[in-house]
């Protein structure tokens, strides 16, 4: 049973690729026959595109980089006999990260630190840090302790019990927290637009301001193929990480 299941997960993954690289093509021989304006054209430049996709990858990628540095060491920590009381706490204050509504937390650490690409990244880091650490705690949470006391029953340190008994097996729960963690800051890096941080939402808002229903769409199924890429390449490493028999 496991060989038909892998290749239908690899399927999936095959057709999730084709749908998101067709409704891209499409988008291009769309701009390329729409009657453009001379704004509409400057905005739609390919080079502007790139750079605004740049601009918006750079912004998702450092704020992942920046939650998985602090919400994996941390969701470890939390799981260990000596800070398990600080379990609730800490996720009272992740939820806060992404409780508040995010152009609100947006604009409140644009106008404490500044306009800009930086305020922008510590309000992504601030909304994907819970589903990460949640994830991290619940995957080493939900293995089997028999396994834990097997390894120590062997001589393994707690050290070496973690790194070769726990994360391996807590590693398809935490890369589906990443992955969710990442697609959310795809879509929430949209909003950096409003505070002077760059990215593929200053399309959407120059195409509200300026009533150009072209730029509008245009970024905003940028950034819904960009979202639905990186969840794609989240899947694809979730089925490589996978440990086998699981």
């Amino acid at each position: 049973m496991d060989a038909p299941t892998g290749w239908q997960s690899w399927r999936a993954l095959v057709i999730q690729l084709i749908a998101i690289l067709v409704i891209l093509v499409a988008l291009v021989i769309w701009l390329q026959l729409a009657p453009l304006t001379a704004t509409e054209l400057t905005t739609l430049a390919p080079a502007a595109l790139w750079g605004y996709t740049l601009q918006h990858l750079q912004l998702t990628l450092l704020a992942a980089v920046i939650v998985l540095g602090i919400a994996v060491p941390l969701g470890v920590l939390l799981t260990r006999n000596r800070f398990r009381l600080l379990n609730g706490p800490v996720l009272a204050l992740a939820n806060i990260g992404q409780a508040a509504p995010s152009i609100g937390l947006l604009v409140l650490l644009a106008f404490w630190l500044g306009f800009g690409f930086w305020p922008a990244v510590i309000a992504l880091v601030l909304y994907g840090v819970l589903p990460v650490l949640r994830n991290t705690m619940v995957g080493l949470q939900h293995v089997d302790q028999r396994l834990v006391e097997a390894g120590r029953g062997m001589g393994m340190t707690a050290t070496a019990v973690l790194f070769k008994v726990e994360l391996p097996l807590a590693v398809p729960i935490m890369l589906a927290g990443i992955r969710t963690a990442l697609v959310l800051l795809v879509g929430t890096a949209a909003l950096a637009a409003f505070v002077n941080g760059g990215g593929l939402g200053i399309l959407i808002t120059t195409g509200v301001q300026l009533n150009l229903p072209t730029v509008l769409i245009t970024g905003s199924l940028l950034v819904a193929l960009l979202a639905l890429l990186v969840d794609w390449a989240g899947r694809v490493v979730e089925h490589l990480c996978r440990p086998k028999g699981l």
